[in-house]
């Protein structure tokens, strides 16, 4: 069974990769025809803490993304967001000929680098982030020109000399990219159905709604037993699928959630610390600083200050 391997930054994916560091720490895009992983890697099995935006052709591995397999033989695009599980697996018939090398683009996106924008809080509403979309989006050639063209405006974008609007442009160009993602994938599925929800589907969609329902703490905090409850899973299954897929148990994704929204709500309302907390179902706003800080190494007002 291949090692899970948790990569927190852009920087590390480039290490891995044997790439050169990357020009801005929470943006990279990287041309797929120059990523190297070791030799010896002959599986791999990821949890990336970014958004990854990918256009690739032939690429040298089988893909799986949550429980379905990728077929990279030809020219597709997929969408992983942070905390998902990506698995590699060296696939030899792919690489051999000359005339099929890897090639396409990269996109990456720290979540740090949306906040304070309102893709922020936008981005979780593109479906083809979540594992409910198991099957990657082909394009024609215009298609993939009209992709290739915006990925290279984010580069050219972020390589030049930072400034106030620079963000504002990127992010901006970022949205143009998924919404045509958006259309493109409303014409492949005339004609594709949608895969079944596997179960870390299914913990994903119950988090998202659980959070995205203004219940004023009404609910108080969702807990393990909740989310196995809702699934008609018993608490320590679901905690130990989970963590064989993901590295993570049912408690630890909760926290992740609990944590996206904390920081959505921290860099896009006005909000006290105690207001929020109360919102997200903490009885007391010390234990919300608590783990806040513990997960992020920041209290949530420093968190706040770091925006303003």
């Amino acid at each position: 069974m291949p090692k899970l391997k948790q990569l927190a930054s852009i920087s590390e994916y480039h290490k891995l990769a044997q790439l050169p560091a990357p020009a801005h720490p929470l943006i990279s895009l990287v041309d797929y025809s120059q990523v190297g992983y070791p030799d010896d890697i002959g599986e791999l099995k990821l949890v990336q803490h970014y958004y990854v935006i990918g256009l690739k052709r032939h690429v040298p591995y089988k893909i799986f993304y949550g429980q379905q397999n990728y077929d990279f033989d030809g020219g597709l695009m997929t969408f992983v967001a942070p905390n998902q599980v990506l698995s590699m697996e060296r696939n030899p018939n792919i690489g051999v000929e000359t005339d099929k090398k890897p090639s396409g683009w990269l996109l990456l996106i720290h979540p740090d680098f949306l906040w304070n924008t309102s893709l922020a809080q936008t981005i979780k509403n593109y479906a083809f982030f979540g594992y409910f979309i198991n099957e990657a989006l082909f394009l024609s050639d215009k298609e993939e020109a009209q992709v290739v063209s915006l990925l290279q405006n984010i580069s050219q974008e972020y390589l030049a000399n930072i400034d106030k609007f620079s963000q504002k442009i990127i992010v901006s160009q970022i949205e143009v990219l998924l919404n045509y993602a958006e259309r493109f994938y409303e014409r492949q599925f005339i004609t594709r159905q949608k895969s079944n929800h596997q179960i870390l589907a299914q913990v994903e969609e119950l988090l998202h709604r659980f959070f995205a329902e203004d219940n004023n703490g009404d609910q108080g905090l969702p807990t393990v037993e909740y989310i196995s409850a809702a699934l008609n899973l018993s608490a320590n299954y679901l905690s130990s699928t989970l963590k064989s897929l993901t590295g993570m148990s049912t408690q630890q994704h909760i926290h992740n959630k609990l944590i996206d929204k904390a920081k959505e709500q921290l860099s896009t309302t006005q909000l006290s610390v105690s207001e929020i907390a109360y919102q997200l179902g903490f009885e007391h706003p010390s234990s919300f600083n608590k783990l806040f800080k513990r997960k992020t190494e920041m209290s949530p007002m420093e968190f706040r200050a770091s925006f303003n």
